[in-house]
């Protein structure tokens, strides 16, 4: 069987460029979180087809590309990148990929780069997968940055730390897909979330807060706690930066949407399990949803604290038109 890798940082772009593979296509699909990893599956025998993001970290594009030549593996490599600039498209093709697309992938481009370079066949066909029109994925991008940067800015002067902020993701999936957007968060490791679900003006969704079990050491240095950090404290850092989190990050949008957002309780989906089982412990009744997918790192731990924002596909037309005033000329 046919073995594609895919290597990007995001969660919501990895499994979004799994979906646009075409659906026929009888093959292997494997993830990578940076280009190490890529490089250790290649070597390994995954990955006759590498699908590259540029910026990444541990090693970016650039250099798995390197390693690639440098340890002769077998691959073909086709970039899917967010960054357009021309010299980025020579500076790949120099290094030996075969093709480059730029981010947000399209299955239909997708389909057409395989068959070109003659991975596949023209027989292989893919229902494109449900878009946002780029500009407005665009504004979403954008208050979602400045929503982001305010709750990065309170967590930072909370805890004394440098919060790390990536470009936040934004994608329209159908809701039978989040639990395989989300299943490879720390696969190897297990996990503690909680939901809260919000509710404004002709927009209604839930929040996920997901941190990982091995970021409670470093949240209770950081807090300066001494002793065991047991399931109780461990709770509490988790209702704490939930709420921390999600309340700074809705405020945010709803402030510049011209709304305001009543939030439930929140409710622990689960401690010490694996992201299926939280997936699980969460069934949305929604055909679509609007995922925004916002992950947190601080310089110098070992802490990852993973935001997924969900509105309904309704909620879109209310939000659309508030947002409509960013997209005038």
């Amino acid at each position: 069987m046919f073995s594609v890798l895919i290597c990007d940082d995001s969660l919501v772009a990895r499994k979004q460029v799994a979906k646009c593979l075409p659906q026929d296509w009888e093959v292997a699909i494997h993830f990578a979180k940076h280009g190490g990893e890529a490089i250790e599956a290649l070597q390994s025998g995954k990955g006759q087809l590498l699908l590259l993001d540029l910026n990444m970290p541990v090693k970016d594009g650039y250099e798995t590309l390197r390693a690639i030549n440098e340890h002769e593996l077998n691959t073909q490599v086709i970039v899917i990148s967010g960054d357009i600039q021309p010299e980025a498209h020579e500076r790949v093709k120099k290094l030996g990929a075969v093709d480059f697309i730029k981010k947000p992938v399209n299955a239909a481009v997708l389909q057409q780069a395989l068959t070109t370079h003659g991975i596949i066949g023209d027989k292989a066909a893919e229902e494109a997968a449900p878009e946002l029109d780029p500009d407005i994925r665009d504004c979403y991008q954008e208050i979602t940055n400045i929503a982001m940067g305010q709750a990065g800015d309170h967590l930072a002067r909370i805890m004394n730390v440098f919060v790390e902020l990536p470009i936040p993701n934004v994608n329209l999936i159908e809701v039978s897909e989040l639990h395989m957007m989300l299943s490879d968060i720390e696969t190897h490791e297990q996990v503690s979330a909680v939901c809260q679900g919000f509710l404004g003006p002709g927009v209604s969704g839930e929040a996920l807060c997901i941190l990982s079990d091995s970021s409670f050491g470093d949240f209770a240095k950081i807090l300066e706690i001494s002793g065991d950090v047991d399931d109780q404290l461990q709770l509490e850092v988790l209702m704490d930066a939930a709420s921390l989190l999600i309340g700074t990050c809705l405020a945010g949008l709803a402030n510049q949407m011209d709304l305001m957002f009543s939030q439930g309780h929140p409710v622990v989906l689960g401690q010490h399990r694996s992201v299926s089982d939280i997936i699980d412990a969460n069934k949305l009744k929604w055909k679509r949803t609007l995922a925004i997918e916002l992950s947190y790192g601080l310089e110098g731990y070992n802490v990852q604290c993973d935001l997924v924002l969900l509105f309904t596909e309704e909620s879109m037309e209310t939000m659309n038109s508030k947002l409509a005033h960013l997209l005038e000329d």
